[in-house]
């Protein structure tokens, strides 16, 4: 029963395989957040989120003391969370990521929500990810808009 409810951890991501600690309690799993430490209900989104975090520190080098998580954010007087802000060594916004489920399409829309998060995070690359599909995007100055660049920005 519980299986079926959440089939969508049977989805292979294109991520490396990591060892999550992931719980059940009343019926409903829960994984482990390290950086937070602490579980976390585990949705779709959540699988996703955590799968990427630990690529950022294991495979691509980011500092996890520079990671800040549901980020609250304010965008035409609403309140919004962002997903995965990483901080530059200074402190100031370096990338920001939107994680969606697996089973959501990364469309023209889900990037524009990156952006109207970006417009008051500033951070100078964004990027999102289904689990499946992973787009970056880069501001260039010159043109004043996002270009979409082919990985994932190194850290400095």
């Amino acid at each position: 029963m519980i299986a079926d409810r959440y089939a969508y951890l049977q989805t292979s991501l294109n991520f490396p395989e990591f060892d999550f600690r992931i719980q059940e309690d009343a019926g409903k799993l829960s994984i482990f957040d390290s950086l937070r430490k602490k579980f976390l209900i585990l949705t779709p989104e959540e699988w996703v989120r955590q799968h990427m975090i630990l690529f950022l520190i294991h495979y691509e080098g980011y500092p996890k003391s520079l990671f800040s998580l549901e980020k609250g954010l304010v965008y035409n007087q609403v309140q919004k969370r962002s997903d995965i802000l990483v901080l530059n060594r200074t402190g100031s916004p370096f990338l920001l990521i939107e994680c969606k489920a697996p089973d959501i399409i990364l469309s023209q829309k889900t990037v524009e929500q990156v952006c109207v998060y970006n417009k008051s995070i500033q951070a100078p690359h964004i990027g999102i990810t289904n689990g499946l599909k992973h787009l970056f995007l880069t501001f260039d100055n010159v043109i004043d808009q996002y270009v979409q660049v082919g990985a994932l920005p190194k850290f400095p």
